[in-house]
């Protein structure tokens, strides 16, 4: 007879729930307070990057207008599409969990990692095209067909902001697919399944500091 492997049988308590906590409550709350800290902290970061932008937008109006009219909308939009629907699949992926669905957490983590590495692709033709053109930041920009004083400013903006969210991207995507990797383990169950509702929050972070770039970014005019 199998054992169920969410309970330890010699403290006659679940498996996940760690010693210095005394019932799972207590710690599924801890652990959403630690998130929420984090998360706060991110929007410390890319705040003070939005004041940048801000200052920067406010000194150089023109030439930031006709820098952003060089960056590609369709990529761009398509982009907003593809995290839009990476949350869609996040939040499906963490109530097939609570309703114990093994096999549809699995489908939909799969979804939202595959949704990642498309939005990750489509940046990447976006870099090559501007490192190509010399559209780059600081001292590195070369191109000449941008009217207005200081256009590196902008594509310095660019980079930094998009680059940073990409890295951010990418560390989603490593959480994720250890919860794949925790999904395929049995983990998790109707009981527990406060990891992949933490990672579920930090995907929706990532995904709502999109929906602010794109504008910033892509919709000066």
């Amino acid at each position: 007879m199998n054992e169920d492997p969410s309970l330890n049988h010699s403290q006659s308590r679940p498996a996940y729930l760690a010693h210095h906590f005394s019932d799972p409550a207590q710690q599924r709350d801890a652990s959403k307070l630690g998130m929420w800290i984090f998360i706060m902290t991110e929007i410390l970061l890319f705040g003070g990057l939005f004041l940048a932008y801000t200052v920067f937008r406010t000194l150089n109006p023109d030439m930031f207008y006709n820098a952003h009219k060089h960056l590609d909308l369709t990529l761009g939009t398509v982009n907003t599409i593809v995290l839009i629907t990476s949350s869609v699949t996040m939040a499906l992926a963490i109530r097939s969990t609570q309703v114990g669905k093994k096999k549809q957490t699995l489908i939909f983590l799969f979804s939202t990692l595959a949704l990642a590495a498309v939005f990750l692709v489509i940046k990447y033709f976006e870099y090559s095209h501007k490192i190509h053109l010399g559209q780059l930041p600081g001292r590195f920009y070369t191109y000449t067909g941008i009217e207005g004083t200081n256009p590196h400013i902008f594509f310095s903006i660019y980079f930094t902001m998009t680059g940073l969210h990409a890295v951010h991207i990418i560390g989603g995507m490593v959480v994720i697919t250890l919860m794949v990797v925790r999904t395929f383990k049995n983990h998790f169950s109707a009981e527990y399944y406060t990891p992949i509702e933490l990672t579920g929050l930090y995907w929706h972070l990532v995904d709502l500091i999109w929906i602010y770039l794109f504008p910033l970014l892509y919709l000066v005019g």
